[in-house]
């Protein structure tokens, strides 16, 4: 079971299962666990091959055991993420968490994962279960529609989830040009029906300002 101790550390309640987490994020524990550095994100040899190979780079761990763990990451915001049957595309930077019966694997983001500087790759988490991500400073989650696409900076993303279409835009336009827009060169158009999930600091992207 996952829950929150505050926002920025994450507690979960073990009876003698598991839980993927960040390896080196976890603060403490009580009660008897076990700890075991995972190949490939979990996901074993070939996961950890076509993670080199996609530069997609997520080094995770294993905690079995009886009673509570804590994790935490350089004190960033934790959001619980809960799936039921469906996909969660997150950047692997931002995950922190996942129960051990989930899925984790890569999948091409194209002109997204270049503009955002993540790279044109990015993790998958599917299945049933939880799921904990990390954003800098309180992340905020926006609905799409059919009737209401979204427009997303890259450099603002972590991760969205549900029926979701990406389509890759130039922001720039003659207000931004004369310094009056919003600077941002490139944005990413989501359509369909689902869940974005937008940080409120942004990371340094390849389009840039204007």
């Amino acid at each position: 079971m996952f829950r929150l101790q505050g926002s920025k550390t994450l507690a979960v309640d073990l009876t003698g299962d598991a839980v993927k987490a960040k390896n080196g994020s976890m603060v403490a524990y009580d009660g008897q666990m076990t700890f075991k550095k995972m190949s490939g994100g979990g996901e074993g040899i070939r996961g950890m091959v076509t993670r080199r190979l996609t530069g997609e780079q997520m080094t995770m761990m294993e905690v079995k055991g009886q009673g509570t763990c804590y994790f935490a990451d350089r004190a960033s915001e934790i959001n619980l993420v809960s799936l039921h049957g469906d996909k969660l595309y997150v950047e692997a930077s931002n995950l922190l968490a996942t129960d051990a019966g989930l899925r984790t694997g890569t999948t091409f983001t194209g002109l997204r994962g270049g503009t955002s500087g993540n790279g044109l790759f990015t993790t998958t988490v599917e299945g049933t279960g939880q799921a904990a991500i990390m954003s800098d400073g309180s992340a905020v989650v926006l609905r799409v529609t059919r009737q209401y696409p979204l427009v997303v900076d890259p450099g603002a993303y972590i991760a969205h989830q549900g029926s979701l279409q990406q389509h890759f835009q130039s922001g720039v336009n003659f207000r931004t040009l004369m310094g009056e827009g919003s600077g941002e060169s490139f944005q990413v158009r989501f359509e369909g029906d689902g869940l974005v999930y937008v940080q409120p600091s942004e990371r340094n992207t390849v389009g840039g300002d204007v």
